[in-house]
């Protein structure tokens, strides 16, 4: 019997489907190469075949490095992929049982900054410079809970004000190049958190901030995740935010999640190479220790290795690898694609997370 899991959503229940917000099944998303490229393949699947699972109040952790195609899973869902050159050509993205994918644009912009929000790794690139930030945050809000601009504006300050912006009052009536990276930051959280939804991608969403407004906005999103029952999708580089905000975590690596376990469970017991090597890279608090980064780098999109995506960059690659492994369960709710857990891997059903 082959103790292994193929295209499926790995988690810890077989089967289990309570309280679910997000089902991706199977997603894959490609791009078509530009005219003029050289070599390589002419189609790329920037996300292959990546399911996940997202319960209400829970934070799933996406890690990985530049180029893994962690932001690319969440334009996906959110139907944001510019075609050309992208398009999703497979999978499903349920929430709440209905799927995104399958949705016209109407219907998504009834969804996204209502009941989906995303919290985008680059403000400058996503804030309007000729707009006053209070009016940018107030807009979404007229336009999903059919306020009046009076309460739109009030409703802005007071976002302003949670996210720890001084004086929001009067910095509502700033424009975009006014403000610090990091206001500009948080007004980007304030605009994604305005409509209070119940499912939140945070792409990097602390990465220009200072670690006092840091742990500021971190509290900020667990209280309204307290409060409203959100799930997060929360996309970083930051295995420390990882350990002290999420309940999950998946590991992407050239498109594919390589590793998904409780969080705990894949800090002391990592099973994929990759993870390994993340995690051997991370400075730790009273713990002297030569710091061994990873050896090369990921591939790009249009020149991917043939069999395991890691391994050209493996300490432990051998023949095998140059076929493509499938995910397998290393224990309940762990699952690693890689070779190295074949032997090892637990008899068992498709699991479901």
């Amino acid at each position: 019997m082959n103790h292994h899991t193929t295209g499926i959503i790995p988690g810890d229940q077989p089967g289990a489907t309570s309280g679910v917000l997000l089902d991706i099944r199977g997603l894959t998303t490609a791009f078509a190469r530009q005219s003029g490229g050289q070599g390589g393949s002419p189609i790329a699947r920037a996300v292959d075949t990546v399911s996940l699972r997202v319960r209400q109040g829970e934070t799933l952790a996406v890690v990985g490095e530049s180029g893994c195609g962690k932001t690319v899973l969440a334009l996906s869902v959110l139907g944001l992929i510019p075609d050309p050159p992208g398009r999703v050509i497979e999978g499903e993205a349920l929430y709440r049982g209905r799927d995104l994918l399958a949705m016209d644009e109407s219907e998504l912009e009834s969804v996204r900054g209502n009941h989906i929000a995303m919290i985008f790794q680059e403000p400058m690139t996503s804030l309007n410079p000729v707009f006053r930030v209070g009016e940018q945050i107030a807009e979404g809000y007229r336009l999903h809970k059919r306020a009046s601009r009076a309460e739109a504006a009030e409703r802005a300050v007071e976002m302003l004000g949670l996210v720890g912006i001084p004086n929001p009052k009067a910095r509502a009536q700033s424009y975009p190049h006014e403000l610090s990276g990091g206001m500009r930051q948080r007004v980007m959280i304030a605009m994604a958190l305005c409509c209070d939804p119940d499912l939140i991608f945070a792409d990097e969403p602390t990465t220009a901030l200072d670690v006092t407004i840091q742990a500021q906005i971190l509290d900020l999103m667990r209280a309204l995740q307290a409060e409203k029952g959100s799930g997060i999708v929360l996309i970083t580089h930051d295995l420390g935010v990882v350990a002290e905000t999420a309940q999950r975590v998946a590991v992407m690596y050239a498109g594919q999640v390589v590793e998904q376990a409780p969080v705990a469970e894949l800090y002391a017991r990592p099973a994929h190479p990759y993870t390994q090597g993340l995690l051997a890279s991370v400075p730790r608090l009273g713990v002297k220790r030569v710091l061994a980064p990873i050896p090369g780098m990921v591939p790009g999109i249009f020149d991917l290795p043939p069999g395991c995506r890691f391994r050209p960059r493996c300490p432990h690659a051998f023949a095998r690898c140059e076929e493509a492994p499938p995910l397998f369960q290393a224990a309940p709710g762990h699952f690693s694609r890689c070779w190295l857990r074949e032997a090892a891997a637990r008899p068992g059903r498709e699991a479901s997370a």
